[in-house]
């Protein structure tokens, strides 16, 4: 069996990774689970384009800084806050929508070798769901993948597919230079100054009201034009998330600014 992919920057969640094996896990299950603890700290979880219509509704969507920006859902508006889960990785609304970056955790597709680009389908051991359990559904039947098993490949890799049409959704709105980078304000009654949150990108209006005609136009034959006005829709949830934070007492008593993601 292929060794272990490296571990150096793995994703938001993984704390390391191993490649599902039928020979070393030929008994291991999966278990179903009603918390998420590796969720409670999280407050921006990134989202793909295809989610945009159903994170909308709940969450707003803003857009990493940096070179190569992803989206993201804010689930908290301060840095270690999140607004939807007890403190016991529950979710306090059953309702929501749980993006799929979510729902794929401990699973995640890789390259077992750098020089490869052949994906293999791996899982982060420390997860409580998966392991050699008494109960639960069985990752393997013989030397075979179970049916349970052939699904959660399946999810990757629609995700993984997913991932590439958000990334070329990424690069059209930079390429028009629709980005800026983003702020809100939030005044409080009882505070003089107002909490100001920043370190994220949004889609400029006035920059999207600049476009000619034909580049609208094929915005809109695309599918783009409807993502960009759901997430600026989004942005007003941004107050929703704050008056969720004052509830749970999760906001910090001086205004802060939200670290770069």
């Amino acid at each position: 069996m292929a060794s272990a992919p490296q571990n150096q920057s793995l994703p938001l969640f993984y704390n390391q990774l191993e490649p599902l094996s039928s020979q070393t896990h030929a008994n291991w299950k999966v278990r179903a689970t009603d918390r998420a603890p590796f969720l409670t700290g999280q407050h921006a979880i990134p989202v793909t384009v295809e989610e945009f219509p159903l994170v909308q509704r709940r969450m707003p969507i803003v857009f990493s800084v940096g070179d190569d920006p992803v989206p993201l859902a804010l689930m908290g508006l301060n840095e270690g806050a999140n607004t939807f889960l007890d403190d016991d990785g529950r979710l306090i609304d059953p309702e929501l929508y749980i993006p799929a970056y979510i729902r794929r955790y401990p699973y995640l597709l890789a390259r077992l070798r750098p020089d490869s680009e052949d994906l293999s389908l791996c899982f982060d051991p420390t997860s409580e769901v998966i392991g050699p359990f008494e109960d639960g559904e069985a990752l393997f039947d013989g030397d075979q993948p179970s049916e349970v098993t052939k699904q959660i490949l399946a999810f990757n890799e629609q995700f993984e597919q997913a991932g590439q049409r958000t990334g070329m959704f990424m690069k059209e709105i930079k390429d028009l230079g629709l980005l800026m980078d983003g702020e809100v304000a939030i005044q409080q009654e009882g505070n003089d100054q107002p909490f100001v949150y920043r370190g994220f990108q949004m889609v400029s209006e006035e920059k999207l009201n600049e476009l000619r005609g034909d580049q609208l136009r094929k915005m809109q034959q695309s599918g783009m034009l409807p993502l960009i006005f759901a997430h600026l829709f989004s942005l007003s949830l941004m107050r929703d998330v704050f008056a969720r934070q004052m509830q749970q007492g999760k906001v910090q008593p001086q205004p802060v600014a939200v670290p770069t993601f």
